[in-house]
């Protein structure tokens, strides 16, 4: 697996700033660091994953688990595709993530850690499901009280406003911990002196890198708010 990609961080605490604060400055401004690289690393993974890292459109996402004719087994699930993606309500959203479970399940892929990343919106639509009511969903409060979603038929719902988009579709995917290998390293911190100025300078080097090794275990869908 290539770790072929760079994300670089770095930011000022100034001697007078650091003096007159009551606060751990540079401990505040190293979790807002880390906290924009996690946002940098999501974006070019799912931008990549989408566009698939072999440069082609879904290249790394096996023919059954997406498109209109999805399922190994059945060949009769619409995931959509980006010029006739599937229009999602509160009332059909749930039958679609269960759709998304039965196109893993026709390629055998373990039912243990299966993750779904959903756009803002799709979650708001899960909120507003059937599943609002706490008796129904079997939790012991609703969705709506506490607003965690959790797992629907066997996925880790997870929200990201960082997934592949137009101003037609969304794309979104599902899959299974056995579909990617990821590596991740801070490589370099380094404290210095500012020369221009009365203040540190912190700067740091992540380095990471991603493949696919079992496109079966990888499922995507094209969706649009209906």
């Amino acid at each position: 697996m290539p770790v072929d990609q760079a994300i670089s961080f770095g930011f000022e605490v100034n001697d007078v700033d650091a003096h007159q604060s009551d606060l751990k400055l540079m401990s505040k401004f190293s979790e807002d660091a880390s906290e924009q690289m996690k946002i940098r690393v999501d974006q070019r993974f799912l931008g990549r994953l989408g566009t698939g890292f072999a440069g082609t459109s879904d290249a790394n996402i096996a023919s059954t688990n997406k498109g209109q004719t999805a399922g190994a087994e059945s060949a009769s699930i619409d995931l959509g595709v980006s010029g006739t993606p599937e229009s999602l309500t509160s009332a059909t959203i749930l039958d679609y993530i269960v759709d998304m479970g039965t196109v893993l399940d026709e390629v055998n892929i373990p039912e243990t850690g299966r993750w779904l990343v959903l756009p803002a919106w799709a979650c708001a639509l899960i909120k507003k499901s059937d599943l609002k009511d706490a008796s129904l969903s079997g939790d012991g409060t609703s969705i709506l009280r506490n607003g965690r979603i959790g797992m629907i038929d066997r996925f880790e719902i997870y929200r990201s406003n960082l997934l592949p988009k137009t101003s037609t579709y969304t794309k979104i995917f599902a899959g299974h911990p056995s579909g990617l290998a990821f590596a991740s390293q801070i490589a370099k911190v380094e404290n210095l002196r500012n020369p221009n100025d009365f203040g540190d300078l912190v700067r740091g080097l992540n380095i990471f890198g991603y493949k696919v090794v079992n496109s079966e275990a990888l499922a995507v869908g094209y969706i649009v708010a209906g």
